[in-house]
């Protein structure tokens, strides 16, 4: 990730001391979670997810639903500026990369294989996000 392009800048080893290692790994590697791990896949309550590396606010519980993929799915960012798309040709496929605009966090991958009118499914890992609840 080419640091110079975010708000946030940190060096590595500022991350490695924020992150743990499995968060390290998503947000800094653009690695991945195992499939049905993760503590936000399944998990619907009413609130906002924010980027665990910055606290940006990325997704709202609005946009939550269950693809039965095994990674939280929404349908829409809640701050479309928040979010940043990138051409990924890594694994031998193409995808579209999922970053926070703000730190440049890994944060998953957008398919245009949503269940929802907006036709998109924004598969995200639960270790690069921060629920916030809006209940009291």
């Amino acid at each position: 990730m080419a640091g110079d392009d975010f708000k946030v800048k940190k060096t590595e080893s500022e991350w490695r001391e924020q992150l743990t290692p499995e968060q390290y790994y998503v947000c800094r590697q653009k690695g991945t979670e195992g499939p049905g791990t993760g503590q936000y896949d399944q998990f619907f309550r009413d609130g906002k997810y924010h980027c665990i590396a910055c606290g940006e606010e990325l997704f709202s519980s609005d946009s939550k639903f269950d693809a039965g993929c095994g990674w939280p799915s929404f349908d829409a960012p809640a701050v479309a500026e928040n979010i940043t798309e990138n051409r990924d040709a890594s694994h031998g496929m193409i995808r579209t990369e999922v970053v926070c605009s703000n730190c440049g966090a890994h944060l998953g991958h957008l398919f245009p294989d949503g269940p929802t009118e907006t036709g998109m499914r924004y598969c995200i890992n639960s270790v690069s996000i921060d629920f916030h609840s809006e209940e009291s």
